[in-house]
């Protein structure tokens, strides 16, 4: 049993955000990453993802999905959550030569769905995360508003 529990990562034990005030119009915008992700999530819960990477372990396979799909704003106890699903991809890209080259790394997914977190910076800016890799790690993947946006 303590093989099971040894990885539990922030999956297991993270407790969210606490945010509990973010609108759906609020969320409803341009983000964008560091890495030169761009995701637009339209008033009527539809999206465009570009270069979007994957969550969790599947961040290690180096595949970055571009394409349409839909959002909606979730909450539980432990903050608010955008439910983010790719249902037609347009587009796959790698992080890297070496995982473009690497004929054992898996397929890129057809269809995805994430889980981002919501919070809010200093200022009180939203700002939208998931984790990425191990998740003993703690890493996150932080959007925010699409400068400019």
């Amino acid at each position: 049993m303590a093989v099971l529990t040894a990885c539990a990562g922030p999956h297991q034990y993270y407790k969210g955000t606490g945010v509990h005030d973010a609108t759906a119009a609020e969320v409803a915008g341009d983000w964008e990453n560091v890495e030169g992700t761009r995701v637009v999530l339209r008033k009527d819960g539809t999206a465009l993802l570009e270069k979007l990477d994957g969550q969790g372990f599947d961040f290690e396979d180096g595949w970055r999905l571009s394409g349409t799909g839909t959002w909606q704003l979730t909450a539980d106890d432990g903050g608010q959550i955008v439910r983010l699903t790719l249902t037609a991809r347009t587009r796959v890209e790698s992080r890297s030569l070496a995982a473009a080259t690497d004929t054992s790394t898996p397929e890129p997914p057809s269809t995805y769905a994430w889980s981002l977190y919501a919070d809010r910076d200093q200022r009180d800016e939203l700002k939208l995360f998931f984790f990425y890799g191990d998740p003993d790690i703690g890493n996150t993947y932080v959007m925010t508003r699409e400068t400019g946006a």
